[in-house]
């Protein structure tokens, strides 16, 4: 295609000449106007410089695929597509960030913005115009005077310029580094920009001089070598002096030349020759050559000083490299990768070497940019297990490699992916089991109500590749189930509730007193008949105890048998006087016992440690009488009922499983009261025991289980 570039623009300037862009103000056909100075000046192709055009031009036409396609072709719509997606979706996680005021907000925002460039950058065309687009916004910023938003600002420094690094577009890197350093730190930037000013003249000077010195003294060596000064990045002198800590004459004293020779020999030759004119710094040297660095840049660098009558003069820094490696260093990527038109087969980078696919190069350095920033080990990269899609919003949603519409309608909210019944991928329709691909738009078509299909679990039928979205749809059938299970239970508890007359009492207060913390809990436990409602019917049917008129002392006959000792209690020197236990303190063998004579109602007889019993006998010492347990016949078991005192934290299933304590260690509960308040439950169980001691043990055991503080007879 003749003339590309021009008909790009030509293209774009009715559409895009009377708008400026929001955030910066910048017009928008100057700003692509210098985007594609900026791409030409990386080495970018002309057709690379034309879609820097049509990437602005995407939001005026209803479907740029399709006009773009139709005009120029499929690779420039999908490159022009591509970059318009990447620049909406950074918009989108920026704003995302600012909204949600975190104290990591800068931090997380970074993250999305790498997450995305390296999700789109297997076309590394989409990263160059934004790396281009980018710069060009801090330039005009700058030359208006207009300040950028600080998240812009940490964006190009902690993002772009290490893009740019790693692609080896140094010109680009250092640009973008002193531009956002600028705004972030105004007083720091403006001082170092006046010290070095202050020097300018004398440092040009002095490298002017040694510049012609060197270049005519190798080249008498019958070194072909052209030497040039080198700029100095302001970022780079704040980093080095704050990383050595430097002081501003330590680090503007030192010279900077670059010496370019025709092939690798020359590099060691005029090494050798430096080094022999010079005072070399030993621990200043490197070589890239040999040892190139992780984005394939090679140089020798050395650190030198003139020595002048025994005097050593002040540092030079000096660089030697060939044409092809100073092409390298200056563009990168950029300068092997060429971009031609091959209808279907699309774009192809090839070295221009052609010892092997630029595209590998490109995703491998891409990938070292990646573990730079979020320090992961190597191998481990967003490539291999992720990919990054849009909502019709252009909101971005994050996937696993082989993800389906399911699991992007389930990432984006469970009750969508429950109710998704289908999916149009960047506008057509697909079936749900179709795996997404990187930088797609994702629209998903949902019913008003519903719920999954039990073939999406099929792993063989490739719905979900997300074990979220999998977890999601096994929790929406298993609360299916429990619902079942709910119905199941209440039936039962209304049923009891009709047999013991008892259909007016609250269900939520019935399973308040159980230790649930709903009618639910209690239904779903009923139902997978783990609660048996035997302990409902105790609730509801408790023991009438009897009250002593006397002395207020609640008293219960045991169940053994009466004969010798009434109870299996025996009265001391009296026989024939009828005995009960008190309700107050429940004595059971083998506990220190003492009797009280009622008025009318026999002996009531009390641990000996009773408060009441201590109270009773006090006020009326002499109807205190001395008792004692009785021996029980060989073929009777005398129990008595004693009361248990349980605090814990409240949780769902304490009572079941304080019951089942109980029922392990073959303990009869006959009465059960509960009282939940703030988080913790206090219980008291009415237990028939034949042995107190043994009680202690069963004790041990309830203090053991799960939340509970404490277990005690009362």
């Amino acid at each position: 295609m003749e003339n590309m570039l021009g008909r790009a623009r030509a293209f774009a300037e009715p559409l895009i000449a009377d708008e400026r862009l929001e955030g910066s103000g910048e017009n928008t056909l100057a700003h692509a106007d210098a985007v594609a100075a900026i791409v030409a000046a990386m080495g970018g192709s002309e057709a690379m410089q034309a879609a820097s055009y049509l990437v602005y031009s995407c939001q005026h036409l209803n479907r740029p695929q399709e006009v773009i396609a139709k005009v120029f072709g499929d690779n420039f719509a999908a490159l022009a597509v591509e970059t318009t997606k990447l620049v909406h979706v950074q918009k989108q996680a920026r704003s995302a960030t600012i909204g949600a005021h975190t104290a990591d907000g800068n931090g997380a925002q970074t993250e999305n913005v790498r997450k995305m460039l390296l999700a789109f950058s297997r076309d590394l065309r989409v990263v160059m115009l934004r790396l281009a687009s980018r710069l060009q916004t801090l330039r005009h910023a700058a030359a208006s005077k207009q300040p950028v938003p600080e998240s812009v600002a940490r964006e190009s420094l902690q993002v772009f310029a290490p893009l740019a690094n790693r692609l080896g577009i140094w010109q680009v890197k250092w640009e973008i580094e002193d531009l956002s350093f600028r705004f972030l730190e105004p007083e720091t930037y403006q001082l170092i920009a006046r010290l070095l000013d202050e020097k300018r003249v004398e440092r040009e000077g002095y490298v002017a001089q040694l510049r012609a010195e060197l270049e005519s003294q190798l080249r008498g060596e019958g070194i072909d070598a052209t030497v040039q000064g080198r700029p100095k990045n302001i970022y780079s002198i704040v980093k080095k002096m704050r990383g050595k800590s430097l002081d501003f004459g330590q680090v503007f004293d030192i010279m900077a030349l670059r010496v370019v020779v025709p092939d690798v020999k020359d590099c060691y030759a005029a090494l050798a020759w430096v080094h022999s004119r010079f005072e070399p710094i030993d621990e200043e040297f490197d070589d890239y050559i040999a040892r190139p660095k992780p984005n394939g840049y090679q140089s020798l660098h050395t650190v030198v000083r003139k020595v002048t009558q025994g005097r050593s003069g002040k540092p030079i820094e000096i660089q030697i490299r060939t044409e092809q490696m100073h092409e390298h260093a200056e563009h990168g990527v950029a300068a092997h990768w060429a971009y031609k038109e091959a209808g279907h087969k699309g774009y192809a980078g090839v070295w221009a070497s052609g010892e092997y696919d630029a595209k590998i190069a490109v995703l491998r350095q891409l990938l070292a940019w990646e573990r730079d920033l979020s320090g992961g080990p190597q191998g481990q990269g967003l490539f291999d297990d992720r990919i990054y899609v849009l909502t019709p919003d252009a909101a971005i949603v994050e996937l696993p490699q082989g993800a389906t519409a399911v699991d992007f309608a389930y990432t984006v909210h469970t009750s969508l992916g429950h109710r998704c019944r289908g999916a149009r991928i960047d506008g057509a329709m697909v079936p749900l089991n179709t795996p997404l691909q990187n930088g797609q738009t994702v629209e998903i078509i949902a019913a008003k109500e519903g719920g999954p299909s039990r073939d999406w679990l099929n792993a063989e039928l490739g719905y979900l590749a997300s074990h979220r979205a999998r977890a999601k749809v096994r929790a929406w059938f298993n609360a299916q189930i429990t619902h079942e299970t709910v119905a199941k239970g209440r039936e039962a508890v209304e049923k009891l509730l009709q047999r013991e007359g008892k259909t007016a009492t609250r269900l939520e207060d019935l399973a308040s007193q159980l230790g649930f913390k709903s009618a639910d809990d209690l239904f779903e436990v009923v139902g997978k008949d783990e609660f048996s409602l035997r302990n409902i019917e105790i609730l509801l049917r408790p023991p009438e105890p009897a009250a002593n008129p006397d002395d207020g002392v609640q008293i219960k006959k045991p169940r053994a048998s009466e004969k010798s000792g009434k109870g299996g209690v025996l009265v001391v020197g009296v026989s024939s006087l009828m005995t009960q236990l008190a309700k107050c303190c429940k004595p059971a063998p083998p506990d220190a016992i003492g009797g009280f004579v009622t008025r009318g109602h026999g002996v009531s007889v009390h641990r000996a440690d009773c408060s009441n019993f201590r109270t009773m006998a006090k006020l009326s010492a002499e109807r205190v009488i001395d008792v004692e347990w009785g021996q029980p016949k060989a073929s009777e078991v005398s129990v008595y009922a004693v009361d248990v005192a349980v605090e814990a934290a409240d949780r769902q299933g304490l009572l079941r499983d304080i019951s089942d304590v109980f029922a392990r260690e073959k303990m009869n509960v006959i009465g059960v009261q509960t009282q939940s308040l703030k988080g913790t439950a206090w219980m008291t169980f009415t237990i028939e025991i034949a042995d107190a001691a043994r009680l202690v043990q069963v004790l041990k055991v309830v203090s053991a289980v799960s939340g509970v503080r404490s277990a005690r007879r009362r």
